[in-house]
């Protein structure tokens, strides 16, 4: 008995590119924020060697401000600032916007964690050894956090996966804009199911990546 697709092919091809364009381009982004923030964060706590407590609460209250409010609440609040950004307040790239800003701080928070779990050890005998301050940012902590910083980007790649879904309701594209117009909307089931599989399938390959990359680096 052979299956008959009530879209084409290419539809779901065309909204899994732009699926993967989302999580890619605002992984990236959250990627190269969301490092720097968490080394600002441990080099200003109280005993970091750039000790500066006022910055810390001050950087640390604007992550958990963003951290605390729900996707499809900053999806929305941030539409003036994404028509100034990307030009539009649909589409992919419109999207793109408010998923990096979301996954920025949970990022920076996690590998925030990562660099605390360094060896103290090891930070002490850096500097005992001369070595100047970013070089220890360089050469200790970011190596020796490597494992969890790539760890918990794949959390936040699979997290970015569900948030791009949600930013289909507000017609921003991909898997998630097709499950809603043609699955929701026109009561498809087959739609909805084939999206979920695929949903379903890309989370447990980027999970699987990632915990693979993951063991090799602890296992070097």
């Amino acid at each position: 008995m052979s299956l008959t697709l009530s879209i084409s092919i290419d539809r779901y091809w065309s909204a899994l590119i732009d699926t993967l364009m989302m999580v890619g381009v605002s992984g990236a982004i959250a990627f190269a924020a969301g490092v720097p923030l968490a080394v600002l964060l441990i080099v200003t706590a109280p005993g970091g060697f750039l000790a500066w407590p006022r910055v810390n609460r001050v950087v640390g209250g604007v992550i958990n401000g963003f951290r605390a409010t729900p996707f499809i609440v900053l999806l929305v609040a941030l539409i003036p600032f994404t028509r100034l950004i990307a030009g539009t307040t649909i589409g992919v790239w419109a999207a793109i916007v408010p998923l990096a800003v979301s996954a920025t701080p949970f990022f920076a928070r996690i590998v925030e964690v990562s660099l605390r779990e360094v060896d103290p050890g090891l930070i002490e005998a850096a500097q005992a050894m001369g070595c100047e301050k970013w070089d220890i940012v360089r050469h200790v902590y970011l190596p020796e956090a490597l494992p969890g910083v790539i760890g918990g980007f794949t959390i936040t790649l699979v997290a970015l996966i569900s948030a791009s879904a949600m930013a289909g309701a507000v017609g921003a594209g991909g898997l998630g804009d097709l499950a809603i117009r043609y699955g929701y909307q026109r009561f498809d089931t087959q739609v909805m199911l084939i999206v979920i599989a695929v949903l379903i399938l890309l989370v447990t390959l980027v999970q699987t990546a990632g915990d693979r990359y993951v063991h090799w680096l602890r296992s070097r």
